[in-house]
């Protein structure tokens, strides 16, 4: 590897061992081997360098969910939502020290303008491209009382951000009551609860 991908493999492993607040330009370099100079000349600053092994980080996070959620063609809407959540559940427990430095970057990005604008993008292009708004196939037709469905592309950005916030908030839970944050088992039953109490009560049957 080069002293970017050295950069970037020892900047990671630092989030995993100290977070993102703790982790300093010499630490990083202690890991990877390289040289102070070169975090300058690769990335700018430890934080652009911290920052891009923070989103390179929760990629290769995403794919491992990915490659560990393999959900039944024939199973149905809730089913596959459920064994999703089951599965992110799982790897958030595997990865919590990635998710603690990830809000340390948060806290940190109010105070650099930079750090924000890429973390915010990074946040978008999950909304938009990585989402989960593609993943469970096409959404069941409207039932007569709906509102009119909104154009495919804003539809699925704001799936891709309903996920989104699902997902921020299950690992702000599971940060702070692990034992008490929800479950696969517990959103899909939320889910369900809320499709069920929103749907129309049915028609008065006409008297005989």
């Amino acid at each position: 590897m080069g002293h970017r991908e050295d950069l970037l493999a020892g900047a990671k492993q630092c989030l995993y061992e100290r977070g993102y607040a703790r982790t300093t330009a010499r630490d990083i370099v202690a890991v990877s081997g390289a040289n102070l100079a070169s975090i300058g000349y690769h990335f700018g600053s430890k934080e652009a360098l911290l920052t891009a092994a923070l989103i390179e980080a929760t990629e290769e996070w995403a794919a491992a969910v990915a490659t560990m959620w393999a959900p039944d063609p024939e199973a149905s809407f809730i089913e596959r939502f459920e064994s999703l959540w089951k599965a992110v559940v799982a790897s958030l427990a595997e990865h919590r020290n990635l998710w603690v430095s990830t809000f340390e970057a948060l806290n940190q990005a109010e105070r650099l303008p930079e750090l924000k604008e890429r973390l915010a993008g990074d946040v978008e292009h999950a909304r938009v491209a990585f989402s989960f708004a593609g993943l469970f196939g096409p959404a069941p037709a409207p039932s007569p009382a709906s509102s009119p469905p909104a154009a495919p592309e804003a539809a699925d950005r704001a799936v891709g951000a309903f996920y989104v916030a699902l997902m921020q908030g299950l690992m702000v839970q599971r940060l702070l009551d692990p034992e008490r944050a929800p479950t696969g088992e517990d959103l899909a039953l939320a889910l369900r609860t809320i499709i069920e109490r929103a749907a129309p009560p049915p028609a008065p049957q006409p008297p005989e």
